[in-house]
């Protein structure tokens, strides 16, 4: 099961930075229910072991392509967000107190904690794209206009899987053209 779950994130997170258009330092969020992962309801059965799983490899490859993760925490901590220090110095985020565990935070925001270089809990980020494993609602922190991603990956283990990414407005009206590459 833990290979099956590794393999959907790696594929999902593929397809998701493959129609992103994201650049070198942009944030990539993800909210992830590891209980939703795991069939179960969300916030019931937390697993230290899926989270840690899943922040790994999304760590891994969003490392590769020199993105930034913002790993969402779960509602007792207003979803706030775990980062690197550096990126919340990059884009001037506020950095707050508190360190999420399995019961506050949960397991993937968790492992992201202690095991980013230098993690730091931030209140809100701008991302430019971003994984929702199980229905975490991750659009909160997303910068506008979003844009849905259909993957052909639809679920992380048992969760429903949701993508989306972002593009500038478009403004002016009828008259105005637009540029077909930020679209």
């Amino acid at each position: 099961m833990l290979t099956e779950i590794k393999n959907q994130v790696e594929t999902a997170l593929n397809e998701l930075l493959a129609v992103s258009k994201l650049e070198d330092g942009d944030i990539v969020v993800i909210g992830c229910s590891s209980s939703e992962v795991n069939s179960q309801k969300i916030g019931t059965a937390s697993s230290e072991e899926t989270g840690k799983l899943i922040f790994e490899t999304a760590q891994r490859i969003l490392s590769e392509h020199n993105l930034y993760l913002a790993a969402q925490c779960c509602e007792h901590l207003n979803r706030a967000l775990v980062i690197e220090k550096a990126a919340a110095k990059d884009y001037r985020y506020p950095i707050v107190n508190a360190v999420p565990h399995i019961h506050a935070g949960g397991s993937f925001a968790t492992a992201a904690y202690n095991q980013m270089e230098h993690a730091v809990v931030v209140e809100e980020v701008e991302a430019k794209a971003g994984l929702d494993i199980g229905q975490t609602f991750i659009g909160m922190h997303m910068i506008p206009v979003v844009v849905p991603v259909r993957l052909e990956t639809k679920n992380i283990g048992g969760a429903i899987l949701s993508a989306a990414r972002t593009r500038p407005r478009s403004i002016g009206g009828e008259r105005a053209h637009y540029n077909e590459a930020l679209s």
